[in-house]
């Protein structure tokens, strides 16, 4: 079975082994498909090339994502999928989201949350109509609550069909059933008596071509049996689109009394029908949902009632997160969704995803995320390695132990099996050898046997589950060996980063020095009266940065950490307070705009290259075989860095663009503003692992908290302290490490660093509010507590799962506290 769409720009051909098995109820949030294989095609190549070549050749000209892989996914699991970038993951949920593999059933509802939305989507999705591509158009008219509810329940969709219904009764013309018929129809002024036969049929019709599209999908990807079955009903679907074409264009004159009266209560049930989806209450606890979700991912009532139009990129991404866990769906699929979510935000994403397990029939999770804390939610993990997926029931500190443990349990197995191979060899030598010199025949067979043995009996002697190997079970088929060959896993190719080392300052002193500084906005070109109506952003801040420190700086998004980072970095003049920097300082910032950044730079230059880019900057003081190795130490190598467009780079392989843009200076300082974003947790490690040890200073801003603990607390993992047997110098432990906390202007030292910041917004989420602040609700079924969930300034946010009145809960956030 096959799939591709060949007018996309980048085609995904999907193929899978065929079962003859039909389940005719099937569990819609499970997938058990074998024998998968992806590939992926430039459009170039899959129109023409594979027209001509076939489809065989026309694969092997693709990007292979997987192989004969086994994607199994059980109702209900949390899976962790994990991967390098450009391993294929976000071709994977593509496949799946689109259903392009063939094993998922049309009924299966899929929602995803995609990284970034690129123009390369298949095109293997129904078609569309001009009033539903003209809502996608204008919804940037819709405030975030409308666009929000409106995705999530397609109720424009379905208000389209009510109008075109609304449109065509007549209350004066038509004698069919009453009361039902006459509200409907009131109000209007169509006099067309066949008005209502010429909708119910057009609407009729729209629905038989989208059916007519799955059922032609159906018979594509299927064969033997099943797709005789599905090419069969795809001619009933087509003969069915012909007679409703033909009924479209019947003269008037040509329909009957008897089916304009039929066909008219039949528009009325229509009518009806689709007022129950849009049902006012219906909506309304839709939309008090997607007031909760909105409020837990960081939107104030004033930000809700914003047009979408006027929202930035991630708070843009914010409601589509939004809009995926709003929808009623068997498998979620969510790409990335804690980018441009601040710690607050992660944390209160992690909780609901796993207060999902407590609904009746919970939905299967599908999530890739750099952040290792953010994952440790999943029951399962989903590696894709080498054009295969394997799974592992557990998280990823067991799964890495794991691995560690397998291998060493197989070194020790074939070391063991080497030295009794060597042995028996050493036997069975020695005995041809008497057996000839003696014309001993027992010898001779004893060797034989023992050959024999050792042949067939040396491998592998335990099945996949640890038990006992047993051959006919096992080991089916034809093989050359009763045994598998032990093989032990191979040390991966890791990730590795090198960074350059710091030049010398040739005297000492602080790098940057921060006294008592204030900031607000307009303070320094504004008059006095006016700058004191401005809000005080930053208030007595001191920070002294010197060489081989490790700052942190934590703090919820608008705290202000960004305005911190420009008075670090000298963008803006504080209004108060001195800042001193160090006469020879070099200072490598990456903003956490800096992938955009570059993408923008990528497609007003569409043949820029990193190493054109990276050459053009340094200006002749480094060669391009320097250049090349400053790219390749960060994971550009050899034709990725002078052949492949900037636009063509993956988020990631931007992020290490940029960081050769900062690192060829051979800074003093790395200022980090959410560096993490975009990078796979393989990179993640490798630049902790090279930040950690790192002679500059690092002045790291990320709510990554795995990252921040490891760079700048300096703790270690199980898995790295048995990887690393080299103690800490003397140096390393005198390395000044700190964690600050930004809240209210004010930044204060955090004793116990990240763990301290968690437990702080823990208790914020889980704290009860006094009675004397709130009064306690009482309903039929006893009393409940309002709990604080969340709070920024002017608004009090409250988790909705405690707090069964919307009403309450919105003079809540009006109140201002």
């Amino acid at each position: 079975m096959t799939s591709a769409a060949s007018e996309s720009v980048a085609t995904i051909l999907v193929t899978c082994k065929q079962t003859r098995f039909h389940i005719e109820t099937p569990n819609y949030r499970e997938l058990d498909v074998e024998g998968l294989n992806i590939t992926v095609k430039s459009a170039e190549k899959s129109v023409g090339t594979a027209k001509a070549k076939g489809k065989a050749k026309a694969k092997g000209e693709g990007i292979e994502i997987l192989c004969d892989a086994k994607l199994k996914l059980q109702a209900g699991q949390r899976y962790a999928l994990l991967g390098r970038n450009g391993s294929g993951k976000s071709t994977l949920m593509k496949a799946v989201a689109e259903k392009l593999i063939p094993g998922i059933p049309e009924n299966t509802r899929i929602s995803i949350l995609q990284q970034t939305r690129a123009d390369d989507a298949n095109t293997d999705t129904p078609p569309g109509n001009g009033a539903i591509e003209k809502s996608a158009t204008s919804s940037a008219g819709r405030t975030v609550l409308e666009e929000v509810v409106e995705r999530a329940t397609a109720r424009h969709d379905i208000e389209r069909e009510i109008r075109s219904k609304y449109s065509s009764l007549s209350a004066a013309k038509c004698n069919t059933n009453g009361a039902t018929h006459q509200a409907l129809a009131s109000g209007v002024n169509s006099s067309d008596p066949f008005a209502p036969v010429k909708a119910v049929r057009k609407l009729k019709h729209e629905r038989l071509l989208k059916k007519q599209f799955l059922l032609d999908k159906d018979a594509r990807l299927r064969s033997g049996a099943r797709g005789m079955q599905a090419r069969k009903a795809l001619i009933a679907g087509e003969k069915a689109v012909a007679e409703s074409a033909a009924l479209l264009e019947q003269p008037d004159e040509d329909i009957t009394a008897d089916a304009l009266q039929a066909e008219t209560q039949e528009a009325v049930d229509m009518v009806a029908e689709l007022q129950l989806r849009v049902e006012p209450s219906r909506l309304s606890e839709v939309e008090a949902k997607a007031k909760k979700i909105l409020t837990g991912l960081g939107f104030t009532e004033v930000y809700m009632a914003k047009p979408v139009a006027s929202l930035s990129g991630g708070w843009r991404m914010r409601t589509a997160l939004t809009v995926a866990l709003l929808q009623e769906t068997d498998i979620l699929i969510l790409d990335e969704p804690t980018n441009f979510l601040d710690l607050l935000g992660i944390i209160w994403l992690q909780r609901y995803l796993q207060s999902l397990q407590d609904m009746a029939d919970p939905p299967t999770l599908i999530l890739v995320s750099h952040d290792r804390d953010f994952i440790s939610l999943c029951t399962d993990l989903m590696i894709l390695k080498d054009n295969k997926i394997t799974y592992f029931h557990g998280d990823l500190p067991s799964y890495e132990a794991a691995q560690t443990d397998r291998k060493l349990w197989l070194t020790k197995m074939r070391e063991a099996q080497d030295r009794q191979r060597a042995h028996m060899q050493k036997s069975i030598s020695n005995n041809i050898k008497a057996g000839k010199a003696n014309d001993d025949d027992n010898k001779l067979r004893q060797a034989k046997s023992r050959q024999k043995r050792l042949d067939d009996r040396f491998g592998l002697n335990v099945n996949a589950r640890g038990g006992k190997f047993k051959l006919n079970r096992d080991l089916p088929g034809y093989h050359t060996s009763a045994r598998e060959e032990i093989e032990v896993p191979q040390d991966d190719r890791g990730v590795t980063i090198v960074l350059p080392e710091p030049t010398d300052l040739r005297f000492p002193g602080a790098l940057i020095s921060l006294e008592d500084v204030g900031f607000r906005y307009g303070g320094t070109s504004r008059l006095k009266s006016q700058s004191q109506q401005q809000p005080q952003v930053l208030d007595n801040i001191t920070l002294s940065v010197g060489l081989g420190d490790r700052i942190g700086i934590l703090g919820l998004n608008g705290a202000g950490k960004s305005t911190l980072i420009k008075l670090l970095v000298n963008e803006i003049n504080p209004t108060k307070g001195t800042v001193t920097v160090h006469p020879r300082l070099k200072v490598g910032y990456y903003s956490q705009h800096a992938v955009e950044e570059l993408q923008a730079m990528g497609r007003n230059e569409p043949t820029l290259t990193a190493l054109a880019l990276l050459t053009k900057e340094v200006e002749g003081e480094l060669d391009e075989g320097r250049v090349r190795g400053l790219l390749g130490s960060l994971g550009l190598p050899g034709r990725l860095s002078s052949d492949v467009p900037v636009a063509k780079l993956s988020g990631g392989q931007l992020v290490r663009l940029q960081l050769s843009r900062l690192l060829w200076k051979h800074p003093h300082c790395l200022i980090l503003d959410e560096v993490t974003t975009h990078l796979d947790y393989e990179t993640v490690t490798a630049l902790r692992e090279a930040l950690r040890y790192w002679e500059g200073a690092v002045v790291l801003v990320s709510h990554d908290r795995w990252f921040m603990r490891g760079v700048v607390e300096n703790v270690i993992d199980e898995v790295e302290a048995d990887d690393t047997d080299v103690e800490e110098d003397d140096e390393e432990q005198k390395r000044r490490r700190v964690v600050y906390r930004l809240k209210g202007g004010a930044l204060t030292v955090l004793e116990n660093g990240v763990t301290q910041f968690e437990e702080g917004l823990e208790k914020r989420r889980f704290q009860v509010i006094s009675p004397s602040k709130w009064s306690r609700v009482e309903y039929e079924r006893g009393f409940i507590s309002i709990i604080l969930f969340y709070q920024l300034p002017l608004v009090a946010r409250v988790d909705l799962d405690w707090v069964l009145d919307v009403k309450l809960h919105m003079q809540l956030c009006r109140s201002g506290t």
